[in-house]
């Protein structure tokens, strides 16, 4: 049986570039775009690394990186590019502030994130309000941002409480994300240990920014683990990937209601190994939607995008990641590159991705960095 409630509580390594094992250089000419990449720090990394990516060979180049910066485990930047932000996954969570001037990084806050385990961060689409999910917590904390980019004290602070039918992973609530739909009306919070995921209401008038007395939500299948969502360009529709069982369920999104449609599996039938499945994202154009499988496989996995919003099954494709635990992915927005951040074979892979087929083909190019877990081209 799955219990769920709500409670609202106010409160006022350096880094080296190979295909083969080159040792990167320090960037003299900025390329375009560049790269964050957000890292685990137990194995050696200085925390936040900026990387000059390059378009035409897949290469990568450091530009900058913290030091001192804790598991700066997931990123956001400000629509201006002036600050960036992250939480430090531990068990005293914090989120970090940065001023980002000329591709370097600033430390000027740190702030509680009220709950263990911070492993997602988001700022509204306004740019007034920054969110953070606290996964060993199971709640999420909001900060107002203000005209400087500086944070208030926490702000909003929604405690979930409940558990599901995997004792080993489902224990209690486990706050893996907060999303917001394209339109910035809702804010969308899978949670893995409930089998949920919440849909908020955003405003901006008085009061807290959630409106968790209108909230609704979706109830995944019993055990599945909802994880990372991804929404089409217009709204119409949501993909959240689950992780417990390698699968995705395709909602209709209208007015903050979502109403199940399909669900598909990134893995064989054959398949009988551990799913782990972990990020999911639309490219640029919609067409085409990709995610990732940690686990037993190792993958990077594709569907094609019918117009009524499912996903076309016979079309799947399945891509080795050429390292472990493959967190998190990114796709730059002229949707020709696909990277992935391999967490535990300490690498990054750069993908051609075809933008008529959405076919992904590797470069021989591995990105050395330690434990990368967040990519966020720039």
């Amino acid at each position: 049986m799955i219990h769920s409630k709500f409670v609202l509580v106010f409160i006022s390594f350096s880094i080296a570039l190979s295909s083969t094992a080159q040792t990167a250089t320090p960037a003299t000419t900025i390329l375009s775009p560049n790269l964050l990449v957000g890292t685990y720090t137990k194995k050696g990394s200085k925390g936040i690394y900026v990387l000059s990516f390059d378009t035409v060979t897949g290469k990568a180049t450091e530009i900058s990186h913290t030091d001192g910066a804790n598991n700066p485990s997931f990123l956001t930047i400000s629509k201006d590019h002036g600050q960036v932000y992250a939480v430090n996954e531990g068990s005293d969570g914090k989120v970090s502030a940065y001023s980002f001037i000329d591709n370097k990084l600033n430390l000027i806050q740190e702030k509680t994130s009220k709950g263990a385990d911070p492993c997602y961060i988001s700022l509204s689409p306004d740019q007034t309000n920054l969110f953070v999910a606290n996964y060993s917590g199971g709640s999420i904390t909001s900060y107002h941002r203000f005209a400087d980019g500086r944070l208030s004290n926490p702000q909003q602070f929604i405690q979930h409480e409940g558990k599901s039918v995997n004792e080993a992973r489902q224990e209690k609530a486990h706050v893996h994300g907060v999303f917001f739909s394209p339109d910035g009306k809702y804010l969308l919070t899978p949670d893995l240990g409930m089998d949920e995921v919440s849909i908020y209401p955003y405003q901006t008038k008085n009061g807290p920014p959630l409106q968790i007395q209108k909230a609704s939500k979706i109830q995944s299948s019993p055990g599945a683990g909802p994880r990372h969502l991804s929404f089409s360009s217009n709204g119409k529709f949501v993909y959240v990937i689950e992780e417990l069982t390698g699968s995705i369920s395709v909602y209709r999104f209208y007015k903050g209601i979502a109403s199940f449609i399909q669900k598909v599996y990134t893995h064989p039938k054959s398949f009988k190994g551990v799913a782990g499945s972990a990020d999911i994202h639309l490219s640029p154009d919609g067409l085409f939607l990709y995610a990732s499988n940690r686990g037993t496989e190792n993958n990077i996995i594709s569907f094609k995008v019918l117009p009524n919003g499912k996903l076309e099954e016979k079309s799947i494709q399945y891509y080795s990641t050429e390292g472990k635990a493959p967190r998190n992915f990114t796709i730059n927005k002229e949707g020709t590159w696909l990277l992935v951040a391999n967490q535990d074979s300490d690498n990054i892979i750069a993908f051609r991705r075809n933008i008529q087929t959405g076919s992904l083909t590797t470069t021989g190019v591995s990105i050395k960095l330690s434990m990368p877990v967040c990519l966020l081209f720039y």
